[in-house]
């Protein structure tokens, strides 16, 4: 992309330094003499090229100038008719958004919800003027302290001409384009609401929601909603889920979005609004389209129509082909965009309030309430490691938890005293297939960030298993070695206490468990063995059960021990007193 020179100085403001460029333009950092710094958007030829350009960027900036809050860079000054046309607005010292995730990380807690909040009442502000943003994305947000700051807001309705967007300077950026406009229609309120939620998204992941990759690909994703919101707080991800509904109909509206937000952080002098009015109750499209293929499915093409009796693939070229069920799906939101969905459910209203800039940021009251399951598909078992964060569980709860890691470390221990190199031997090589598991599940979640799910994830992955099993070795024998030696310092301390054989085995196999456990790389087998530790523990009858069967499964081993160990595949325990008398004696 050629720049052209730029002088000096354009209008009456003077360039201090270049900030940025865009499809639209240049950014510098300018002043009038005796004002205020302002962000100077030097507009490109191509973009201001004829009169009627000209004109039609005057009526936008006209609109825009009216628009005055604390979350959006407003418009100050322009002048499309200028030799160099160009638009100043107020300058925000500090980094993008994209920018700022880079250097400092995603935004967690409190600072993400108020920054949700803060990004709505800007898109809202713009909204209240009669304009669409149509750019919402993290470049586009600048980062004042911990409030975002909108920027360019307005300004690419200019890219509508035709003659503009061939160049593909405007085309915009994939994976914050609503599917709408990926297909061609106009862009809405509803638009803006679907990049604001991806954007938010961002910043809380330090990542793309629809994952990295070629822009096809990423544009696929935005179609069909497979986006991947773990890692947020619950409530919030449902609510940017119901935000990225691929149709537009069922997203929230603005104000429903502000209802929910506004209190938590904005807001706060009015009532807290249920999360309940805030997101549609629909069913995400992507299940229902796996649910109509598991019920039987039927292709229709460009000359045929869907239930609705609209035709289907005549009106919009770039879906010509439409899968439907053959059976019916009860409760299920309609596939085709021509079928009308259910309205949303309807928000407190909601009246947005600019605060002074000069107050303070307020702070966000308490956490996100219950669980819920991923709207992703989980075909695999052991995907652990990439599993929805949960909220943290009651202490009776982690104290139930403690207890079972404590009888599964004695129940190694009493297997380590009944046959101490076959149980040895086993529990080194569960951890190498739990560790080769876990590798493998987060390599599959990797792919599907990239690119998404696919069919095909389940069986390649199975038959990767060899390479994983080549890949975690070196690790694992590396936390092998680790735990080996947390329960060689165990048996060294069981010796010079003169400890009974059966016992200090019991001790060696429990601090061997602790060590896999907690060694390093000991997180892919926490993980794992975790996601059947934690259900056990959630409900006190089942852990009851659990427990009784660790606890016998110990005692039972402890009571065969008494007989002594089987040295298995050996005949006499090491160090006996044949090999070394004296030592042999201190041992019994």
């Amino acid at each position: 992309m050629t720049t052209a020179a730029v002088p000096p100085s354009v209008g009456d403001y003077e360039l201090l330094a270049k900030l940025g460029e865009g499809g639209m333009g240049v950014v510098h950092l300018a002043r009038r003499p005796g004002g205020d710094r302002v962000a100077l958007k030097v507009l490109r030829p191509h973009v201001v090229g004829d009169d009627e350009t000209r004109a039609r960027l005057a009526r936008e900036v006209s609109s825009l100038e009216r628009i005055r809050s604390r979350w959006v860079a407003e418009i100050l000054d322009a002048d499309p008719w200028a030799p160099i046309p160009y638009i100043a607005t107020r300058y925000v010292p500090g980094l993008s958004l994209h920018d700022h995730v880079l250097e400092e990380g995603p935004i967690e807690g409190d600072d993400l919800l108020w920054f949700a909040g803060c990004l709505a009442e800007g898109v809202g502000s713009v909204h209240a003027a009669g304009v669409l943003h149509r750019d919402v994305k993290p470049s586009n947000v600048l980062m004042e302290g911990r409030t975002p700051i909108l920027i360019d807001f307005g300004l690419a309705r200019v890219a509508d001409d035709p003659r503009l967007t061939h160049t593909g300077f405007l085309l915009g950026t994939p994976g914050y384009l609503a599917p709408e406009i990926l297909y061609g229609d106009d862009a809405t309120a509803a638009s803006d609401v679907h990049s604001w939620a991806a954007t938010v998204a961002y910043a809380g992941l330090a990542r793309p929601p629809f994952g990295r990759g070629p822009a096809m690909a990423i544009m696929d994703r935005v179609r069909r909603g497979e986006h991947d919101l773990r890692g947020l707080p619950d409530e919030l991800a449902r609510l940017l889920a119901a935000a990225l509904d691929p149709e537009p109909e069922r997203r929230p509206t603005l104000a429903q979005l502000l209802a929910w937000l506004g209190p938590r952080t904005t807001r706060r002098d009015l009532p807290a609004t249920p999360l309940a009015q805030a997101v549609p109750q629909t069913v995400p499209l992507a299940a229902v389209h796996r649910a109509a293929l598991a019920d039987g499915t039927e292709v229709l093409g460009p000359d045929l129509t869907d239930p609705a009796g609209d035709p289907v693939g005549a009106a919009d070229p770039t879906r010509m082909y439409t899968v439907r069920a053959t059976a019916p799906l009860s409760a299920a939101p309609p596939l085709h965009r021509s079928v009308p969905p259910a309205p949303p459910a309807p928000a407190a209203p909601y009246a947005p309030l600019q605060p002074p800039a000069s107050g303070p940021a307020p702070g966000v009251p308490g956490g996100p309430g219950g669980p819920e399951a991923s709207e992703e598909p989980q075909p695999w078992p052991w995907e652990w490691e990439d599993a929805p964060a949960e909220p943290r569980a009651p202490l009776a709860e982690r104290t139930r938890r403690l207890v079972v890691w404590v009888l599964l470390a004695a129940l190694v221990g009493a297997a380590v005293a009944v046959a101490p190199w076959v149980a040895t031997g086993s529990v080194l090589l569960l951890t190498w297939l739990l560790r080769t598991g876990s590798l493998a599940a987060s390599g599959l979640a990797d792919r599907r960030r990239l690119r998404g799910a696919r069919w095909h994830d389940v069986p390649g992955t199975t038959l990767g298993l060899p390479w994983q099993l080549l890949r975690s070795l070196p690790s694992t024998v590396l936390l092998a070695l680790w735990a080996l030696g947390v329960a060689a310092v165990g048996g060294l301390v069981c010796f010079a206490a003169a400890v009974d054989q059966r016992l200090a085995l019991g001790v060696c196999g429990t601090l061997l468990a602790v060590g896999a456990w907690a060694g390093p790389g000991g997180s892919r087998v926490r993980g794992p063995l975790g996601a059947v530790v934690r259900p056990a523990a959630r409900r006190p009858v089942g852990w009851l059960i659990v427990c009784a069967l660790l606890l016998a499964g110990a005692a039972g081993g402890a009571a065969i021990a008494r007989g002594g160990a089987d040295w298995t595949p050996g005949s006499e325990r090491p160090l006996s007193g044949r090999d070394l008398p004296g030592l042999g004696a201190v041992a019994r």
